[in-house]
């Protein structure tokens, strides 16, 4: 028997092998990674047709994003302005106060209380704060108070308009809604006042209006009574409008 032949008959009794060994560690390995990266495919997959088939809800989601950015914006915004709205509706509130007074001089100067054209304080000569200043000098003063008044309340009340309401706070059932709805209605009170007292205002100016002291004495006294009276109306209105904001 020949080597060869010797060969082939032992090798299936002592279990040798002519064919190359099995590799099951470096296969195994190799199906773990394909199967793995299968897996990376399949997620990758899924991901992109998650958002390919439900795109609103991504966009929803930035929509939300956007709209908590936008009120925490407005309502910096609103607090901004609030500050600086308060500065100008007590400066508002003072110089209409000293405007009234210097007012109220003024008329009991010019027509007293029921005087007529010939016995009125300047005439007479009992004029509050002396006939010089109390005639003239305290009419200009006014005007000039007036002036400042009308600056001041323009830029207060546009302040106002300007202020963002994202809560829509005025619309609530509580307490502070119903003052701050009683707040805004009082705001269209003084506003009509002021309106009504600029108009009056150039009537009675004897150098401003149409009238003359001399022969319309009736008239501007008629007319300064009522300047005179929506005057103490309107600061009055400002007045109940900022204590109800302020206590």
């Amino acid at each position: 028997m020949g080597s060869l032949t010797a060969l082939l008959l032992a090798t299936p009794l002592f279990g040798f092998s002519l064919h190359a060994p099995a590799l099951d560690a470096p296969v195994a390995a190799l199906d773990a990674t394909v199967e793995m990266s299968a897996k990376a495919v399949a997620t990758a997959q899924l991901s992109a047709k998650t958002q390919d088939e439900d795109p609103e809800a991504e966009s929803e989601k930035t929509a939300g994003g956007s709209a908590d950015d936008e009120y925490m914006l407005q309502i910096k915004e609103r607090n901004r302005i609030a500050g600086i709205h308060r500065i100008f509706g007590v400066s508002t509130w003072v110089a209409m106060t000293f405007t009234v007074a210097a007012g109220f001089f003024d008329y009991y100067n010019q027509y007293g209380f029921g005087a007529g054209l010939e016995d009125n304080p300047c005439v007479k000569g009992s004029a509050a704060f002396g006939d010089d200043f109390g005639c003239r000098g305290l009419r200009t003063v006014k005007s000039v108070a007036a002036y400042a008044t009308t600056a001041l309340y323009a830029s207060t009340f546009t302040l106002s308009l300007l202020m963002p309401d994202p809560d829509d706070l005025s619309s609530g059932k509580g307490e502070f809604a119903s003052t701050l709805r009683l707040h805004k209605t009082l705001r269209w009170v003084h506003l009509g006042g002021m309106v009504l007292q600029i108009a009056l205002g150039v009537l009675v100016a004897s150098t401003i209006g149409p009238l003359d002291r001399a022969n319309d004495y009736g008239t501007l006294k008629t007319l300064a009574t009522v300047h005179m009276v929506s005057g103490f109306v309107t600061w009055g209105a400002l007045t109940w409008a900022g204590a109800l904001m302020t206590f």
